[in-house]
């Protein structure tokens, strides 16, 4: 069982304008709402992958329950944690031309409801998967990540970190499993310019000596790097195909990965199918399906 922590998921509302002008009344020419959050995306992508995994997180006011209602149409097993004030966050994705995004600030979680999640990780069985991904709400420590791989250790539960500066650089304390920085966020960590694959190689050994497991590092249209425990170099190209959607494409790799590992205990496998799954939905106007990302798996690139 693979089992997602998304501390701020949101209703994510995205919005096409032909002319976006500012300061004056826009028009849409389509909108749609999804469930957001970096865990939850995990989840949607992993349900499609035929891989057994449960949402856990808060969600809050109207705005929660409509999150809860759209990962169960989709059939998401979900375990969240209810909190009395606030609301589940919107963030609005804005599509004409470019893409802007405004992304809402989220719900205060007490650590009353931290508790409760604490308490419900300690049904986590040897093997299961736990994957922390994204950011937290302001007010919550940027060290919560490293608090519950602390609280995780010692009973076989893999650890996956999906995260930036403070909350990685915490996290990898504890030595995770499997962490996955894009280019961009591996190049702020060390304050430097991630052009290459051999670039990307270089410094996801660097994480690995502040305690990272594996590393998977993305590099959207040029492919991945992975840098595994034992120190072996994988990369790969991604297949050609026309980029609609950015949003979640990372997450759907990240996904993509960790069903491959699971099914074959083969790393270049694994990065295969997470190369897919990223580019799948890369491609498509929502995270991708299984036949999108079977299809893909099929050619060769």
């Amino acid at each position: 069982m693979v089992y997602t922590i998304t501390f701020n998921p949101s209703l994510d509302y995205i919005v096409d304008v032909n002319e976006f002008n500012i300061g004056s009344v826009n028009r849409t020419s389509a909108e749609i709402i999804y469930p957001g959050g970096k865990g939850i995306n995990v989840s949607m992508v992993l349900k499609e992958l035929q891989v057994e995994t449960k949402a856990l997180g808060f969600t809050a006011g109207f705005t929660g329950d409509m999150l809860k209602s759209l990962l169960a149409d989709k059939g998401v097993d979900t375990d969240f944690i209810g909190l009395e004030e606030g609301f589940t966050r919107i963030n609005v994705k804005l599509r004409s031309g470019d893409e802007t995004e405004i992304n809402g600030k989220g719900p205060v979680v007490s650590s009353a409801a931290i508790e409760k999640l604490c308490e419900k990780l300690k049904s986590l069985k040897e093997g299961d998967y736990l994957v922390l991904a994204g950011s937290v709400p302001a007010g919550m420590s940027q060290g919560i990540y490293l608090d519950i791989l602390d609280m995780m250790a010692g009973r076989g539960v893999n650890m996956v970190v999906d995260a930036t500066g403070d909350l990685l650089l915490k996290a990898l304390k504890a030595k995770p499993f499997l962490v996955k920085p894009n280019n961009f966020e591996l190049a702020e960590i060390f304050g430097v310019e991630i052009l290459t694959k051999e670039d990307a190689a270089l410094y996801s050994k660097k994480l690995q000596e502040k305690g990272a497991g594996n590393v998977l590092c993305s590099m959207a249209g040029e492919g991945a790097v992975l840098v595994t425990e034992t120190g072996e170099v994988i990369t790969s190209a991604v297949p050609e195909g026309k980029v609609k959607n950015s949003v979640g494409a990372g997450d759907s790799m990240l996904a993509g990965f960790i069903a491959g590992w699971m099914k074959s205990g083969d790393y270049k496998e694994a990065l295969k199918l997470g190369i897919c799954a990223g580019s799948a939905s890369a491609f498509s106007d929502a995270l991708a399906t299984r036949y999108e990302i079977e299809e893909l798996y099929k050619s060769s690139f």
